[in-house]
């Protein structure tokens, strides 16, 4: 993947998603200094319920973790990942389990094609190669 190749969602589709709520941040850390820590951070901040989804941890920042999206017992807007592209088929397929997601946001430098189709498959919302920190950062 080159890291030019970003999906196609326009400004207005950015800016759209951004009013959903309901983030599950797949791989988040509660280390600081971490993208996985700081970006959800600054999403908490902004006014976003961020729901953590790491097996290791009980809770991370304040918020208790779920081993997997499918686990969260509540609504779900948006699947925030951050893992390495490789492995994100597992998470977008458990993730599809779980009713109402309307978006996969995989962060700056993931990009997995397969999941991509599936999730598209399922009418969700694919963004890819992007900070969703950064995005917001630049459109609001």
């Amino acid at each position: 993947m080159y890291m030019n190749d970003i999906d196609n969602n326009s400004d207005d589709e950015l800016k759209r998603i951004y009013s959903l709520k309901n983030i599950a941040v797949v791989g988040m850390s509660p280390t600081e200094g971490k993208p996985s820590n700081y970006v959800p951070k600054y999403l908490i901040e902004r006014g976003y319920n961020i729901i953590p989804v790491n097996p290791i941890y009980e809770e991370i920042l304040g918020n208790k973790s779920y081993p997997k999206v499918s686990d969260i017992p509540y609504h779900v807007d948006i699947v925030d990942i951050f893992r390495k592209s490789e492995d994100v088929l597992p998470v977008v397929q458990d993730a599809i389990l779980k009713n109402g997601i309307k978006v996969i946001w995989m962060q700056l430098g993931i990009h997995n094609k397969e999941a991509k189709e599936i999730a598209e498959k399922k009418d969700i919302g694919v963004i890819y190669n992007r900070c969703i920190l950064k995005e917001h950062q630049r459109l609001f």
